[in-house]
């Protein structure tokens, strides 16, 4: 059993890892959207989606590793972290319990980062769109109605020199 206990505390310290990694590359890449870096902004596409892929592999291993020890333990696979730490020697407690709750918080600051950018990006965009739109009028315009849904408004094409005078 204590083979399973270390492969999963081995395991939750990974995943902590690689939040800690997504923190990071998520607090760059804000930075880079503050600064007004497009290229910047850009490039750290590719390592926030390679820094996800590396955070479901470690989910899965830690999953695979808590699996394993509720079977050790004759539980079902499918048994939560405070059951089967319940049931743990009293002296490997703090720590799973300590790695659970860290990955819990990392887990959340991850998330909420990433929503700042998301939000942050998808305004970006909007501002650009209503420019573009004011210099290039297009036949159809977006806008929300009363209930905050997206409404279509068919508009007559104008010439350009409508547009600039």
């Amino acid at each position: 059993m204590t083979e399973h206990i270390a492969n999963l505390v081995s395991a939750l310290r990974q995943e902590l890892e690689q939040y800690g990694e997504m923190a990071a590359l998520l607090e760059r890449q804000q930075q880079q959207i503050g600064a007004r870096c497009a290229e910047e902004v850009y490039q750290s596409i590719g390592p926030v989606k390679r820094q996800g892929l590396a955070i479901q592999q470690a989910r899965s291993h830690r999953e695979e590793c808590r699996a394993q020890l509720a079977q050790a333990l004759h539980r079902a696979r499918e048994s939560s972290f405070a059951e089967l730490i319940s049931l743990l020697p009293e002296d490997c407690r703090p720590l799973l319990c300590s790695l659970v709750r860290k990955n819990n918080e990392l887990l959340a600051r991850v998330r909420q980062r990433a929503r700042q950018n998301h939000l942050r990006l998808s305004r970006s965009i909007e501002l650009m769109q209503g420019l573009i739109n004011s210099l290039f009028p297009s036949r159809i315009s977006r806008i929300y109605n009363g209930r905050g849904t997206m409404k279509l408004r068919h508009l007559a094409p104008r010439s350009s020199y409508e547009a600039i005078g």
